[in-house]
């Protein structure tokens, strides 16, 4: 591991011990995923240390990077089983997270990656997971600070409110084409996106969720042609 990656857990680590006493990093080999890791917290985390405060502090400041979300996980290997809508391709990773989707469009033979998360250790751990994986992304903050074009934005979990119904229209604004993955709004309906498939999934380390959060919605979002 270089210096830059080992800065980077230390950085990550000592942000999860704040919140998560005896917590700690694990690199965790994804399933179907063609041999891609993460650094991501521990399966068998220690939840019966968490006192109110340390509830309250994940609730104000949930650390999204230290899991792999099912849609994330599918949409990641829906990409290295399809590389077609990836190769030769500049890709922009919306609210990468752990970096899972944006690592899998690197390994799947995106020509440029750009992973975009407001939480700075968010981007932290996409370039630390990015380096494990023998690949580079580019970290943004926010996606108006991505300069020149992009072919392709990717987009995993991000419909957990409706009110993020309205990214659907900005991605196809900044991109031809948006791959997304969502496990959370079943009756999903926008102009210019049709459901490819559906898989099963779950997160890592598994948050015991419902049944009905494992099914997991992968779609192609096209522009509409112009008359």
């Amino acid at each position: 591991m270089t210096a830059h990656a080992n800065s980077n857990r230390r950085t990550l680590s000592e942000a999860l011990a704040r919140v998560i006493p005896d917590a700690r990093l694990d690199t965790v080999l994804l399933p179907d995923s063609r041999g891609l890791e993460l650094h991501l917290l521990q399966e068998a985390y220690p939840q019966h240390l968490l006192d109110a405060e340390a509830v309250a502090r994940i609730m104000d400041e949930p650390m999204y990077w230290a899991f792999c979300w099912a849609a994330g996980q599918s949409l990641a290997c829906f990409l290295l089983e399809n590389s077609q809508y990836l190769e030769g391709q500049r890709v922009l990773d919306f609210g990468a997270g752990s970096g899972v989707v944006a690592i899998a469009a690197a390994l799947g033979g995106a020509s440029a990656v750009v992973a975009c998360d407001t939480d700075p250790l968010a981007r932290e751990a996409c370039l630390l997971n990015a380096s494990h994986n023998g690949v580079g992304v580019e970290v943004i903050g926010e996606l108006d600070e991505l300069m020149g074009p992009v072919d392709l934005i990717l987009a995993a979990d991000v419909l957990y409110d409706r009110s993020n119904l309205d990214w659907l229209g900005r991605f196809l604004d900044r991109a031809p084409r948006v791959l997304l993955a969502d496990s959370r709004i079943k009756d999903f309906d926008f102009e210019g996106y049709r459901l490819l498939e559906t898989r099963r999934s779950h997160t890592l380390p598994d948050l015991d969720e419902s049944q009905e959060f494992r099914e997991v919605r992968v779609y192609l979002g096209q522009r509409p042609r112009r008359p």
